[in-house]
């Protein structure tokens, strides 16, 4: 299903053929290629630039369509799986399952700007990293200028780096390390770092600096413009909020006033004070906010009707009219997006692959890898024993590691990757390859059946980890608590002691809830015998807090409330 509220600029008419050049109500799109089937236009992800527009769909294709292009959309063609996109000013960029980034633009590829290459080798780390014109190509690198004044390749600007904040149109960035401590550089002229105290202060910032005096609260989103950032901070009652610094250029911080602000202060409306952020995205001078609540609201700049309104600009939040939605899906699976003078309001399906997601991470982890490969050219690969069990066919299980085994000392390096990642995850990442190790896995089970059996599983020297809570014991495999839960991740890779027979006393769970919370690691779903109730829903959301579950997809807090309301 794709659900796709549009309004702003119209500049494609293959997009919106039969609408005007301004679009100042929000419309309903869909797609109309016959050619595809359902699972190919179940969108994933937007992303919108001056010149043109990308859906990204969760078979990991994408189609392109082109400002004022009188061609048919054509899909991009790259050999590997999507698994993210970005539309900047003049460029484009994707990023592919195995880690590789191809982008395309004037300043990227100057003898042919249409065309797709790799640049994968000039970046040291693209996991989950999506390459943006103004992170490579920005003049303040977080360095003085008088002793690096250009680069054209990598430099480790600093290590630990859990997230990277910027923009299409800006000249700053940020960078937020493990311990949620936020440094940024770059142009700082309308404190849109969130730097100084006065005019006075204003200034071009080339050194990495630590940002001070943040509010309260987990950093979830930071969003760079060129005169101001918006930070999205993760906190209580209402349990997400809004702050921005920088210059209220046509309104653009969400104030009724044409001032600097020094410092992220707080973006207050009386419209959405009792309710939750659930997404928002910045265009050039305005911002739309999405709500648990199922409201969408905007403000700043509108001269082509991006905040669908016709007034020219809207300097306070205003609530836009929507078409109506699928109000009986989770609204944390709708996103917003605003592109160049044009606004995107879209149900993305909540990814069917998130575990498989956490066990390619967990692969490419090697704390804990307890079995070695030898590839062809006599390099170590190292896997996971205990996940290898379970993704491999159980008939004489030895065997079948043993042909893997054989398989492996045939392939470089990269082949050998690969093969990991397609068993970890049963994705066809190379067909070629797939072909080879077909016989020996489980190719046609769930990832979501493989983590059951090893829930299901008994044996006390794979389940190396007690949670003790009152009077029993629940054991896990490290393994999968490194993969589901932050506290434990930490816990693990931090320590250099035994910790195998260390137990957790948490005792705030009942027995149903613990259950439900065990079943729920392993799954992603909720025991269907477990009527839900107030008092587990409370548990529970103690026990996310907890374990550190926050960023987990789909989120168990979200799942419960559901079932709750469908039960009730």
């Amino acid at each position: 299903m794709n659900e796709i509220i549009f309004f702003g600029t119209n500049q494609n008419q293959n997009l919106f053929k039969n609408e005007p050049n301004e679009i100042k109500k929000p419309i309903q799109f869909k797609f109309e290629n016959e050619n595809e089937n359902e699972n190919e236009k179940q969108i994933k992800q937007i992303s919108s630039g001056n010149f043109s527009i990308i859906f990204l769909f969760e078979n990991g294709k994408a189609i392109e369509y082109l400002q004022n292009s009188k061609q048919k959309p054509e899909k991009i063609q790259i050999e590997e799986n999507i698994q993210k996109v970005t539309v900047g000013d003049d460029h484009e960029a994707i990023l592919t399952i195995e880690g590789n980034v191809f982008a395309k633009g004037r300043n990227i590829n100057p003898n042919n700007p249409k065309e797709f290459i790799n640049i994968s080798s000039l970046i040291e780390d693209t996991n989950d990293r999506i390459i943006r014109r103004y992170c490579f190509w920005i003049h303040q690198l977080g360095f003085d200028s008088k002793t690096l004044k250009k680069t054209e390749k990598p430099i480790l600007m600093m290590k630990n780096v859990s997230k990277i904040f910027s923009g299409n149109i800006s000249k700053h960035f940020f960078l937020l390390n493990s311990n949620q401590e936020l440094f940024g550089c770059g142009n700082n002229n309308y404190s849109q770092l969130g730097l100084g105290k006065s005019r006075k202060e204003e200034k071009q910032i080339q050194k990495l600096t630590k940002i001070k005096n943040i509010p309260k609260g987990k950093i979830i989103d930071v969003q760079c413009r060129y005169f101001h950032s918006i930070m999205l901070i993760e906190n209580e009652n209402p349990k997400r909020k809004l702050y921005s610094c920088g210059w209220n250029r046509y309104n653009g911080l969400g104030k009724n006033e044409d001032e600097n602000t020094y410092g992220f202060t707080e973006i207050k409306s009386s419209l959405f004070e009792n309710d939750d952020i659930i997404d928002f995205s910045c265009g050039y001078e305005y911002t739309l906010i999405l709500t648990s609540k199922r409201k969408l609201f905007g403000f700043g700049l509108n001269n082509y009707g991006e905040l669908g309104e016709t007034e020219y600009w809207v300097p306070i939040p205003i609530q836009i009219e929507l078409p109506k939605l699928r109000l009986n899906e989770n609204i944390s699976n709708y996103h917003v997006l605003c592109g160049d003078q044009k606004s995107f309001l879209y149900y993305s399906h909540p990814s069917f692959s998130n575990l498989e997601e956490d066990l390619i991470k967990l692969f490419r982890r090697k704390e804990f890898c307890d079995i070695s490969f030898k590839t062809k050219n006599g390099e170590i690969i190292k896997a996971h024993k205990l996940i290898l069990k379970y993704r491999l066919n159980q008939n004489q299980n030895q065997n079948q590691i043993e042909k893997l085994q054989e398989i492996i000392s045939n392939k470089s390096i990269k082949e050998s990757n690969q093969i990991f990642e397609m068993i970890y995850s049963n994705r066809i990442i190379n067909p070629k390859l797939y072909l080879e190790i077909k016989e020996i896995i489980n190719s046609n089970e769930k990832i979501e059946e493989t983590m059951k059996r090893i829930y299901l599983n008994e044996n006390e020297n794979e389940n190396d980890f007690i949670i003790e809570r009152k009077e029993k014991q629940y054991k896990f495999p490290k393994l999968i608590l490194i993969m589901r839960s932050e506290l434990y991740r930490g816990m693990f890779l931090s320590v250099t002691e035994d910790t195998s027979n260390k137990v957790t006393d948490y005792s705030e769970l009942s027995n149903k809830s613990f259950q439900l919370f065990e079943y729920w690691i392993y799954s992603n779903q909720i025991k269907d015998e477990i009527q839900i109730t107030q008092e587990i829903i409370d548990e529970i959301k103690i026990g996310i807090d907890y374990f550190q579950l926050n960023q987990t997809n789909p989120n168990l807090f979200d799942l419960l409330i559901n079932k709750f309301n469908n039960q009730n």
